[in-house]
């Protein structure tokens, strides 16, 4: 099966259309995202300094655990 690929931009609508809201931005690359997810609180860092860049890959793993919604969700 081939690998996830995904934008940050992409990525930020996907958790935002499932709840997140932006919790807090440092003013540089860094925004961390707050959702609720069966019923359990969840933090998603995403560090993008442009969001029309790729994910890479281990990245994107690594933000989807963190944002506890399925990898199917991700898939073009």
């Amino acid at each position: 099966m081939p690998r996830l690929t995904c934008t940050f931009d992409r990525f930020v609508r996907i958790i935002e259309a499932h709840g997140f809201l932006l919790h807090r931005h440092d003013g540089g690359s860094h925004r961390q995202y707050r959702g609720e997810i069966g019923g359990k609180v969840r933090l998603v860092t995403v560090a993008a300094h442009r969001l029309s860049d790729d994910i890479k890959p281990g990245t994107l793993d690594s933000m989807i655990r963190q944002s506890g919604l399925s990898k199917a969700l991700f898939r073009q």
